[in-house]
């Protein structure tokens, strides 16, 4: 073999830093290797975009076959986004033999499973690692060093666009929509941010967390998700009286019996290093067994971070493939069906806020509602209200650990009275009591 072939399935802005790293760094590749590594066909939807220098246009083609119907392409690298039709183009690939190399987490969460049984079954290798968190090296080290360990439980910020919208609502004060504008205008966020601030970016990621933490095969709709749409500028000033931080997680726990997967902004000790990851950036604790706790942290989204989990990718399988050793990555992930537990019967703190009517007795109604669902209150403070009466007032809490179904009930309850001004808001809270907790008890 006188050097591995790649064809590239979308050449966008991740495809385009895969371009340059893998010419960039030819000479180091091809000795990891054993051979050069060589891009062959590129599929792209117009030819004549401009695009990275390193790109030949006699690389690039507008008809998938001359892609997947090459013999004399080895690995085929598909950064093209979306379920179709990239599903289909990589289980041709795989059918023919070839070895897959994918950053597209949405095709994981919704056909992942099916892709790896497919892959197994050919013998092929199939390599992910640029699907969650960018640059950092999450599914590798979920997949190999840890593979001595079980794995109990998993946090993580993996969504930029989220982290960079909280951070600038609580360092400078803005208001969501102006961050999220902010975070468009600089190339943090879509034109429709929705598949980011809603969640789903996150829920897809868990998913394919979980199957390397959990060997779990789910559906991604049994994972609780909720956006960061409702947080206002207030909730981050209410939660630093507390000692907390407010960040958006993705958070998988092994229960045994079931599994939690749950995606909602969640407030975290602010003494805590997850809660001084900012801006873009990512990061995603995992915690073993044996190991204890494990923090990664670095850049998870743009073109580079990407890039270079996908050329690491690349490298993998291009070596497994010369040595004639293929398919060991896709056999390391062995799926069963998990079952998920209902958010309901998940047991956490929490942080609630009370828009009511600042009337005697308010306070009273709204403890008796959540001491009748079995929710106890830890510390507790009201801003507004007592200049005349019915005069509006937030009451803001935390409460000691309870189920979410009990709080959800309470806040149902609290909600349809006559002294709540809008729907009660609350927060999930991760972890143990910050440094500062019961100063304002």
């Amino acid at each position: 073999m006188s050097a591995i072939r790649i064809g590239l399935l979308g050449c966008g802005t991740v495809g385009g830093g895969v371009v340059r790293l893998l010419r960039d760094n030819a000479d180091s590749i091809a000795t990891r290797v054993g051979v050069p590594v060589e891009i062959g066909r590129v599929l792209v939807r117009d030819p004549e975009k401009e695009r990275v220098p390193e790109l030949p246009k006699s690389a690039l083609t507008i008809d998938e076959k001359d892609v997947l119907d090459d013999a004399s392409l080895d690995v085929v690298v598909e950064v093209m986004g979306g379920v179709d039709p990239a599903r289909k183009y990589v289980c041709q690939a795989i059918d023919s033999g070839k070895s897959i190399v994918t950053a597209n987490k949405m095709l994981l969460a919704l056909a992942g499973p099916e892709i790896i049984a497919r892959a197994a079954a050919k013998g092929v290798d199939l390599a992910f690692e640029g699907a969650v968190g960018g640059g950092i090296p999450v599914i590798r080290t979920l997949r190999e060093s840890l593979a001595s360990d079980s794995i109990t439980e998993l946090s993580g910020i993996v969504n930029g666009t989220c982290n960079y919208v909280l951070t600038r609502m609580r360092q400078n004060g803005l208001a969501y929509s102006d961050a999220v504008k902010e975070a468009q205008a600089l190339g943090y966020a879509e034109a429709d941010p929705t598949l980011d601030v809603g969640g789903h970016d996150a829920a897809h990621k868990l998913v394919v967390l979980a199957m390397l933490a959990f060997g779990a095969k789910v559906a991604h709709e049994k994972v609780h998700t909720e956006g960061i749409e409702k947080i206002e500028s207030s909730d981050h000033d209410f939660v630093a009286r507390f000692g907390y931080a407010v960040k958006h997680l993705a958070i998988g726990r092994d229960r045994g019996d079931s599994i939690e997967l749950r995606v909602h902004p969640t407030l975290v000790p602010r003494d805590t290093a997850i809660a001084n990851v900012n801006g873009v950036l990512n990061a995603i604790a995992i915690e073993g067994r044996a190991l204890g706790p494990c923090l990664l942290s670095g850049r998870g989204a743009g073109d580079m971070p990407t890039a270079v989990s996908v050329v690491a990718d690349i490298v993998d399988v291009a070596r497994a493939r010369h040595s004639g050793k293929q398919g060991n990555l896709t056999r390391a992930v062995r799926l069963q069906d998990r079952t998920v537990c209902s958010i309901d019967d998940v047991e956490c703190a929490h942080y609630l806020r009370f828009r009511v009517f600042d009337r005697p007795g308010v306070l009273a109604k709204i403890a008796a509602a959540l001491g009748d669902a079995n929710v106890s209150i830890e510390q507790m403070v009201q801003v507004g209200g007592g200049d005349a009466q019915g005069a509006a007032a937030d009451i803001v809490m935390t409460t000691h650990i309870a189920k979410d179904g009990d709080v959800r009930r309470a806040l149902e309850k609290i909600g349809k009275s006559d002294y709540a001004m809008s729907a009660p808001r609350r927060m999930r809270i991760l972890g143990g009591p910050p440094a500062t907790r019961g100063r304002h008890s």
